[in-house]
């Protein structure tokens, strides 16, 4: 009986599962329809709104391209390298924020305060310090990751469970083993999903940092569609952006769900 039970769970779960995908692939082809009758209604200039098969044509050209690829190597690295010291700096302070309750007292309100402000306020002050090439993006994309990954720690740290606190410190633990054996473990899914969103503002501070002032980076091809008024290579990048995203947001989402079956499984 109960493996009847089981068996039925997982066929309610893929049946809905596949409704679900059913509806994504309904939603994508309605879109996609909504735009190809835009583009040939006339009601808008064709350039502004090209056609689906010139849109894939430039994409077919920007993935044929040696320029694409440099260009997308070097946001990427920017994207990583921002995702890596913003990530950092951001759990090791919700690890302090959460962990004390007077950090939270003094702390925690300038973390809401600044975290909702638009970043790209502070980009001629990076600028200023870290000059025009890679090193202004990788800080402006540090300091957009920084707050949700910040945010989502210190909700993670007040979720712990206050009996493995307590064990730890029974034993003695070192603030380093606290950290790796007990805190991180046990924030792991909140922690996850606050690089997620860290991940998705990471690129947002990148890109709009190459739109500014940038020689190089999808940012830069992108402002320079715009600026050649080339619609189709315009669009053709924002979606190459928008799947490489997807992507790289679906493998985090794994990754969490992963998490939240390890901790679900019994000991």
């Amino acid at each position: 009986m109960a493996q009847t039970g089981v068996l039925t769970r997982q066929a309610t779960r893929t049946a809905a599962s596949s409704q679900v995908t059913v509806l994504r692939i309904v939603i994508i082809l309605a879109l996609l329809a909504a735009w190809e009758l835009l583009a040939r209604s006339g009601l808008l200039f064709e350039d502004v709104v090209p056609p689906l098969v010139r849109i894939v044509q430039a994409m077919i050209q920007l993935l044929s391209s040696s320029i694409f690829y440099q260009n997308l190597w070097v946001t990427a690295l920017e994207v990583f390298f921002a995702l890596t010291i913003g990530g950092t700096a951001g759990i090791v302070v919700g690890i302090a924020v959460g962990g004390s309750a007077f950090m939270t007292r003094a702390y925690e309100a300038y973390l809401y305060y600044l975290g909702p402000t638009p970043k790209i306020i502070f980009f001629p002050i990076m600028i200023m310090w870290f000059g025009v090439g890679s090193g202004s993006k990788i800080a402006m994309g540090a300091l957009s990751c920084f707050f949700p990954v910040a945010l989502s720690a210190t909700a993670g740290m007040r979720q712990i469970d206050k009996v493995l606190i307590r064990v730890g410190r029974s034993f003695r633990a070192s603030t380093a083993q606290m950290v790796t054996k007990i805190y991180l473990p046990a924030m792991l899914i909140p922690m996850i999903n606050g690089i997620r969103l860290g991940f998705g503002v990471a690129i947002i501070g990148v890109l709009l940092a190459e739109t500014k002032l940038s020689n190089q980076g999808l940012g830069y091809l992108i402002i320079q569609s715009y600026t050649q008024f080339n619609m189709p290579q315009m669009y053709a990048m924002l979606i190459i952006v928008f799947m490489i995203a997807a992507v790289v947001n679906t493998a985090f989402g794994r990754l969490s769900n992963r998490g939240v079956s390890k901790q679900k499984r019994p000991a």
